[in-house]
C-alpha cells in the first residue's frame, strides 16, 4: 500500500470502526490507517446497540476518533420512538460532532417509510438544536430526502451527503442545502458513474470517506474495506481533478474541519 509522500492529514469522515468485522484485528487495522496518513476517523451511529462500542473506541483512540449520534434509517423499526429517545438522551449528555447517520433507505424495505421520514426530520431538528451537522444516508430515496431537506432548509442546516452516488443535478441540489458530498470507494468503480462529472464540482464541496467495512475501492472491491484504503480514493480523485494527492488530502481535511468544527 502506498503512503503519501509528505504528511498532509487525511480524514475518513465515515467509518464503522466498531463493526464486528474488525473484531479480530481492529487495532492493527487502525494502525495501518494511521501509518498511511489517515489520522482522523468520524464514526456514525447505527442504533442504541452500537453506542457502548463507540464509546470504547473513543476511549482507546481519544486523539483520532470523533463520534456521531443518530438512528440509521434501516434500523427504524416499530420501536423507533424508543431509539429516538436514546439519541436525544445521549446528545443531551455529552459532546458529539454530528447527528448521523440519518436519512431514508428504500432499498431494503419500504414498509417503514413514514417512520423513516419522521425519524429523519426529528433528528434534523435535534442537530439544529445542538448546532451540529447532519450526516445523511440515502439509498434509492433522493426525492424523499430532498423533500425533507426542502422543508427543513435554513442557515443552520448543514452537513454531509454520505456515500454520494447520484447524478450531477442531484449533487448540485445536495450542495444547495449546505451539504458536502462524501466520496469513497464508489468513485473508483467502473460503473460508479460519479467519476464522470465530479470534476464539474468544486473540491471545496468534497469530503473523503470509506464507509468501512463496506464499499472497498478498486483493487479491493468486494473485500472488507478499511480506512487505509482512502489513499486509493485520493489517487483516483487526484486524476479526476488533475491536482496532486497532497492537495486532495489537504483540501478535503479542511472541508471536514469546516463541517465538524474540529
Amino acid at each position: 500500500m502506498k503512503a503519501l509522500n509528505s504528511t498532509p492529514i487525511i480524514t475518513d469522515t465515515h467509518t464503522h470502526l466498531y463493526s464486528e468485522e474488525f473484531d479480530q484485528d481492529r487495532d492493527e487495522m487502525i494502525q495501518r490507517a494511521i501509518n498511511a496518513g489517515v489520522t482522523r476517523f468520524f464514526i456514525p451511529a447505527i442504533d442504541a446497540a452500537a453506542t457502548q462500542s463507540m464509546y470504547d473506541l473513543e476511549k482507546n483512540y481519544p486523539d483520532n476518533v470523533f463520534l456521531m449520534m443518530g438512528l440509521h434509517p434501516t434500523y427504524v423499526k416499530d420501536n423507533y420512538l424508543e431509539e429516538l429517545a436514546h439519541v436525544e438522551n445521549e446528545l443531551a449528555k455529552r459532546k458529539f460532532y454530528a447527528v448521523g447517520e440519518i436519512g431514508i433507505d428504500l432499498y431494503w424495505d419500504k414498509t417503514h417509510l413514514k417512520e423513516q421520514q419522521i425519524a429523519f426530520k426529528k433528528q434534523i431538528q435535534l442537530a439544529k438544536q445542538y448546532k451540529l451537522p447532519i450526516v445523511i444516508h440515502c439509498r434509492e430515496a433522493f426525492d424523499e430526502i430532498f423533500e425533507v431537506l426542502e422543508e427543513e432548509k435554513s442557515e443552520d442546516l448543514f452537513g454531509i451527503f454520505h456515500c454520494f452516488s447520484g447524478t450531477l443535478e442531484q449533487a448540485l441540489q445536495a450542495i444547495s442545502y449546505n451539504m458536502k458530498l462524501g466520496i469513497g470507494g464508489v468513485v473508483t468503480f467502473k460503473n460508479g458513474k460519479i467519476d464522470q462529472f465530479l470534476n464539474q464540482i468544486d473540491l471545496k464541496h468534497i469530503v473523503l470517506e470509506t464507509d468501512s467495512p463496506y464499499l472497498a475501492p478498486i483493487p479491493y472491491r468486494g473485500k472488507r474495506n478499511e480506512s487505509s484504503y482512502l489513499v486509493n480514493v485520493i489517487s483516483k480523485l487526484a486524476t479526476i481533478y488533475e491536482v496532486s494527492e497532497d492537495e486532495i488530502a489537504a483540501i478535503t481535511t479542511q472541508n471536514s474541519k469546516d463541517v465538524f468544527g474540529i
